[in-house]
């Protein structure tokens, strides 16, 4: 139940010495620790940065995308809405001084807090010329404020959610929704979400699901019993949507680009003191780890496809341009026997990929690998148009990539670099040269 307290510290990078630490979880008499319940503010855990922060220099602010607090699934120790988790707040650089601060998650108990940096963008607005901060997030809704007033572009309405049955934990009544621009992957779980490429299929996705509990986006976790109800089916999942590699966003343009995955996962808590003191920890009812409870048939997800794209969003509109499905069907799935004979159109990949801007195009590399029509094992760097999402290109690569690619000019000449690596291939940096014009 306790941990370490994530708070965020600012040091003289010519010194080393420390100028100021800002309380993540706020001490006696300091804002936002009447949110913390029963005093939790003492023992609880974690409330730090774990994603990039991003800081404007001539405004002298520091914006910092918080995670949650202990434990990720359960806050019966932790009542109360926990500030300053799953927040965006802005310091000030030289002080750290709380200058706003919004909060998206009231006591997460989803672990869907921030993964990556807020992008800094000016863009123009109605006319105006506006000071923006895109925050993307694993829930897949893209946060955009002023970044000098933290005043919300387009609104965030607080509406109603289901209550919490397990037992000594309360939620908030209300949890805050993005109404522009529109969510860039998809939220919740409903009988449409399932497989349906063959009614078999369908008819096994139905069955699993038959075992959870499914409904809309902050559906909350559930007692999981061997007997009963396995836990909540919850997507996105823990991992996002967004996770650490971010969006990349074409200053000129105001549009920013997103990879994302669709993930469903189950989430289930479980009473075992002898893993946890705290009263509910994330596991399985029969007793078998929540990694290994399969939402699969026979290695078939039973979400149905893609499981990865790219989203393009116009941040001067609020509106998302263009969205496609992004890496290779994997092998198992093309070639699985209860696919035979089914079209099945390129499916995405699931993985910690990011993207790159160019003047006319935008890149990304592939998660895992497939084979190709002559034999080769690997994966793709795939190049779209920026502004429709037509795929204009594609080179083959030896293994999958992390992350975000990089390029640069050297004597003239312009170079693409990314990370790629994965089972039987140790992780390696890859470049590729443009042709001479």
């Amino acid at each position: 139940m306790r941990n370490t307290k994530g708070y965020i510290r600012g040091f003289d990078a010519d010194t080393g010495e420390r100028k100021w630490i800002f309380h993540t979880i706020p001490g006696a008499d300091e804002f936002g620790n009447d949110t913390w319940l029963n005093e939790s503010w003492r023992y609880t855990g974690n409330t730090g940065v774990w994603g990039q922060i991003s800081a404007d220099l001539e405004l002298g602010i520091v914006y910092l995308p918080t995670e949650m607090p202990t434990n990720d699934y359960y806050g019966g120790h932790r009542l109360g809405d926990n500030l300053f988790s799953d927040s965006i707040v802005a310091v000030d650089i030289d002080t750290g001084e709380r200058l706003w601060h919004l909060q998206v998650i009231q006591h997460d108990v989803w672990d869907w807090d921030f993964p990556c940096a807020p992008v800094l963008v000016d863009v123009e607005i109605d006319g105006v010329m506006r000071k923006l901060i895109a925050q993307p997030s694993k829930q897949s809704w893209l946060y955009v404020f002023d970044r000098v007033t933290g005043e919300p572009i387009w609104p965030i309405e607080e509406r109603e959610v289901e209550p919490s049955d397990v037992p000594g934990e309360l939620l908030a009544p209300t949890q805050p929704y993005v109404t522009k621009p529109p969510a860039y992957d998809r939220q919740g779980v409903d009988l449409d979400d399932l497989i349906d490429l063959t009614p078999e299929l369908r008819r096994r996705a139905e069955e699993i699901a038959s075992r959870h509990l499914m409904g809309p986006i902050f559906t909350p976790p559930t007692v999981s019993e061997a007997d009963g109800v396995f836990g909540t089916l919850m997507l996105p999942s823990q991992a996002g949507g967004t996770n650490w590699p971010g969006g990349s966003l074409d200053p000129e343009t105001g549009i920013i680009y997103l990879y994302t995955f669709t993930q469903m996962v189950s989430l289930g808590l479980v009473n075992d003191p002898e893993l946890s003191d705290m009263n509910f920890i994330r596991g399985r009812g029969e007793g078998i780890s929540a990694r290994e409870a399969s939402l699969t048939i026979e290695g078939i997800p039973i979400v149905k496809p893609p499981w990865g794209r790219i989203t393009a969003i116009d941040l001067k509109a609020g509106e998302i341009l263009w969205q496609v499905p992004h890496g290779e069907t994997p092998d198992n799935i093309r070639n699985h026997r209860l696919l035979e004979g089914v079209d099945v159109p390129r499916t995405g990949r699931i993985g910690r990929v990011g993207t790159l801007n160019t003047p006319t195009m935008v890149i990304a590399g592939e998660a895992g690998t497939f084979t190709t029509p002559s034999g080769e094992v690997g994966a793709m760097l795939r190049a779209y148009d920026k502004m429709s999402g037509e795929e204009l290109g594609a080179v083959h690569m030896p293994a999958g990539v992390t992350g975000s690619p990089m390029t640069y000019l050297h004597e003239g000449r312009q170079y693409i670099v990314t990370a790629i690596g994965g089972a039987g291939f140790p992780g390696e940096l890859i470049a590729y040269r443009l042709p001479e014009e």
